[in-house]
């Protein structure tokens, strides 16, 4: 069974990447708007903004090789990064909580859950993470955070009380203002380590030992 789900996956993730490629001028759009205004989660509602295959790759193979059960994912989008998760805890047997602002992208990720055989493994909450994971009391294995930037910190600070000694927090577009502001932030507290990865786009942090 899980051969066909991984299977299933797989085709789902080559057309989403291909359907990504043709996403240029819905993000020119985007990037149109962001120059007369500050830009706003909504001037993407129809774009990708997919992580590398080569960073989904990555992905699953820190939740085989670390063991990971449970996964929270910051920012679903279509969905290109939560199937990589899924083919991770398929083999776990683990679980994803994953929150996405714009309901269109949200219900677009759940037909694509659906058609891959793997929604039952994935909890998608639609609207603001602050909120939609606001007295979230779960333990949390590996946080993937690849939403609106400026919430990486505050969403980081109310989630760390569910960190275990072992979890792992994958930032990605680290090399950006806010997540760069964000990782300057907690690395005064001295509690955590850190690993750049893709030339400074990722960063792997885990707690000191």
């Amino acid at each position: 069974m899980k051969i066909i789900e991984q299977q299933n996956i797989e085709n789902i993730l080559e057309q989403l990447f291909k359907d990504a490629k043709n996403d240029y001028f819905k993000m020119i759009t985007g990037i149109t708007k962001g120059i007369i205004r500050p830009f706003k989660p909504a001037d993407f509602k129809n774009a990708y903004l997919s992580i590398s295959k080569l960073q989904g790759e990555e992905l699953k193979e820190i939740i085989i090789n670390n063991d990971i059960k449970n996964v929270v994912e910051f920012g679903t989008s279509f969905g290109i990064s939560t199937l990589f998760l899924a083919q991770g805890v398929l083999e776990t047997n683990g679980n994803i909580i994953t929150t996405e602002l714009i309901e269109s992208k949200a219900k677009r990720a759940i037909e694509n859950f659906k058609n891959a055989g793997v929604y039952d493994l994935i909890d998608v909450r639609i609207g603001d993470a602050l909120e939609t994971l606001r007295n979230f009391n779960g333990n949390i294995d590996l946080l993937f955070l690849d939403g609106w930037k400026d919430l990486y910190l505050p969403l980081f600070q109310m989630l760390a009380y569910n960190f275990n000694s072992n979890t792992i927090i994958y930032v990605d577009n680290a090399d950006m203002s806010e997540p760069k502001d964000f990782l300057k932030t907690i690395a005064k507290t001295g509690k955590y380590d850190f690993e750049s990865k893709h030339d400074g786009k990722a960063v792997l942090i885990t707690l000191k030992k």
